[in-house]
């Protein structure tokens, strides 16, 4: 009976030493020291969709020309401590204690470190999940699948919709970029319109363009002789009689200008996912 309560009292001690040992090591990633004359920088695993900091004195702003990279800086000498809250597009949510620190600031920071918030946040239906967005696309670019017919080609370079999808309320176009040439492709946009089906000029009213809300991967030159997949969200969307999809890829500071389009017609046999 002795031995038992005695092994007892030993598991319940080590369970309470690591908690503790976990609650002291989240208490310190989630603290974050600021200097008045030194810049913290975050760095979050997807990009940033909303910030609320609990003071005035705090300093914050995105990074540049990059959606997940967050600047940290003190507003005035000796703040009192506050909070930071961060939520990011795969839902997550990240919450700091912000303390002044002269002499020794947090520099940098991966968020991946940090203990987040056990919630998801629920994005509007205008601005879906990120995350679930990605793993969509993933798996349209994986889908064996195919169309054929969505194509076009000149100058050796290929531009082919050889995949359209659909989950919920997010359509995916899996594009195939092909250079044939000898000379290196600098992309400048590939974009979507919806366009009068019998106007071969273009104008402001009888063009509308889509803007996709993801990309599966970043692209600016497609090698000679080399090919790239790339897939594209956009909300979902039909096209009215007399209308087309019309798809248009741009060389930088070149000629080489492509454009193919789609019927409605032709977004009857899309692929639910």
């Amino acid at each position: 009976m002795k031995n038992s309560k005695l092994w007892l009292s030993i598991g319940i001690s080590i369970v309470a030493i690591s908690v503790s040992a976990q609650q002291d090591f989240n208490s310190e990633v989630n603290n974050i020291n600021l200097s008045y004359s030194k810049t913290t920088s975050i760095v979050f695993p997807y990009a940033i969709k909303s910030v609320d900091k609990g003071s005035a004195e705090i300093l914050v702003q995105k990074a540049k020309g990059v959606e997940n990279i967050l600047f940290l800086k003190a507003g005035r000498q000796n703040f009192a401590q506050t909070n930071l809250t961060v939520v990011t597009a795969d839902g997550k949510v990240y919450g700091f204690i912000l303390n002044f620190d002269q002499l020794c600031p947090t520099l940098h920071l991966k968020a991946e470190l940090v203990s987040n918030f056990n919630t998801e946040a629920l994005f509007s239906s205008e601005n879906e999940n990120q995350k679930q967005i990605r793993h969509y696309a993933e798996l349209a670019l994986s889908k064996i699948k195919k169309v054929s017919g969505l194509h076009s080609n000149k100058f050796s370079v290929d531009l082919r919709v050889n995949g359209i999808f659909i989950h919920h309320d997010m359509m995916y176009f899996r594009v195939r970029l092909a250079n044939n040439s000898r000379i290196n492709y600098d992309l400048d946009q590939l974009r979507f319109f919806i366009r009068d089906q019998n106007k071969s000029k273009r104008t402001a009213v009888q063009e509308l363009e889509i803007v996709p809300v993801f990309c599966s991967s970043v692209l600016s030159t497609i090698k000679d002789h080399s090919e790239i997949t790339l897939v594209f969200a956009i909300p979902k969307f039909t096209i009215a009689e007399r209308k087309l999809l019309s798809v248009e890829l741009t060389e930088k500071n070149a000629g080489r200008h492509l454009e193919l389009n789609i019927k409605n017609t032709d977004l009857m046999n899309l692929e639910i996912l």
